[in-house]
């Protein structure tokens, strides 16, 4: 058993499914998958649903975590699973993640495409400020981040076999169209702000066109560092991953010095010259020197187009609130209008 029990739940009922096809399949697929296997689910998310499976085998317990699609009907080329595994599975030895065991897109199973992987014991920092560590854990926690993205922006993503996990340039066109999409889709009332993004943003957008594996999502809470050293060991949920722009990670990375929600994380109050944490513009110059750029161009709009695609995940997650599909028991209130008029007051130079 781990040192520290994973903060699971039993199975909430608009997520439940029969374990009895799961168990007979990963038996199947997996080597010394196990036997007597029970199912938990973790608490949190509001994305993929993900669920803790434990066995036991000859040398005694063995867990494994499973993502799977969250029911109903899905925005399109949202909760791709399968691109989760295939990218973590590429990236084995090269960047720190769980070892990947199997995917499985026969819906027959339990009723949508799913992946399971081994479990890891550590620590995923939840509130920003690392209120439990010491300055010098701090600046090591968050060198550790920053050193991991440009580790990652560095991959050879053809020698990785990831060439065709996304298109080579005009990442911003394509992403802003499809977020404006995304949003349409979820769409439940009229947002000014928003529309005057979806108008501003692609007049804006700069003529470097570098391109690497982009994380989409890659933000302190979502790596896991060493149970006692401040390690990271592993990064997670790549649903958002594909071959992108580098600058629009480290951007949707750097929003953290601006968010005010400490759900998402924040670092608002924070004394950067006695916490150990960096500062926005030293995080970024960090990255900068590891990844051997100058300057970054038009930062307000890389930092404007993050907070537009947060606004449009943001309008997602409560569309599927509303609905009832959602991976949280969080109350149904809509985030976007306040991301999406942080994001225009950047990008007119008003913040």
């Amino acid at each position: 058993m781990t040192a520290n029990p994973p903060p699971v739940r039993e199975v909430v009922p608009a997520h439940w499914f029969d374990p009895a096809p799961l168990e007979a399949w990963l038996t199947r697929e997996v080597e010394d998958f196990g036997t007597g296997m029970q199912v938990h689910q973790f608490q949190g998310g509001a994305s993929n649903p993900t669920f803790l499976l434990t066995t036991q085998t000859s040398e005694g317990q063995h867990l494994y975590v499973l993502r799977k699609k969250p029911p109903g009907v899905l925005l399109a080329s949202a909760h791709q699973v399968d691109r989760e595994y295939r990218v973590m599975k590429a990236l084995d030895g090269l960047i720190p993640a769980p070892k990947m065991r199997a995917l499985c897109t026969d819906e027959s199973v339990i009723g949508t495409s799913f992946y399971v992987m081994d479990y890891l014991e550590g620590r995923i920092f939840r509130d920003a400020a690392l209120p439990e560590l010491s300055p010098a854990e701090r600046t090591a926690v968050y060198d550790e981040l920053n050193a991991t993205l440009a580790r990652l922006h560095q991959v050879d993503y053809v020698a990785a076999g990831l060439e065709d996990f996304g298109r080579a340039g005009g990442y911003f066109e394509r992403q802003v169209s499809r977020w404006t999409k995304q949003y349409r889709g979820a769409e439940t009332e009229l947002i000014p702000e928003m529309e005057a993004l979806i108008e501003k943003l692609p007049a804006r957008i700069p003529a470097d066109d570098s391109v690497s594996i982009a994380h989409g999502d890659y933000r302190l809470e979502n790596v896991m560092f060493h149970p006692t050293e401040p390690k990271l060991i592993a990064v997670l949920d790549w649903e958002l991953s594909t071959i992108g722009h580098p600058i629009a990670d480290i951007a949707y990375n750097a929003f953290l010095w601006r968010s005010t929600s400490l759900s998402w994380g924040s670092l608002v109050g924070v004394d950067f010259a006695a916490s150990g944490i960096p500062t926005e513009a030293e995080y970024v110059a960090a990255y900068c020197r590891r990844t051997g750029r100058e300057t970054i161009e038009d930062w307000p709009f890389y930092m404007a187009f993050g907070i537009f695609r947060l606004a449009s995940i943001s309008q997602g997650v409560y569309r599927r609130v509303l609905s009832g599909q959602a991976a949280s028991e969080r109350a149904a209130e809509n985030g976007t209008p306040v991301l999406a008029a942080q994001a225009l007051a950047i990008l007119e130079g008003r913040d």
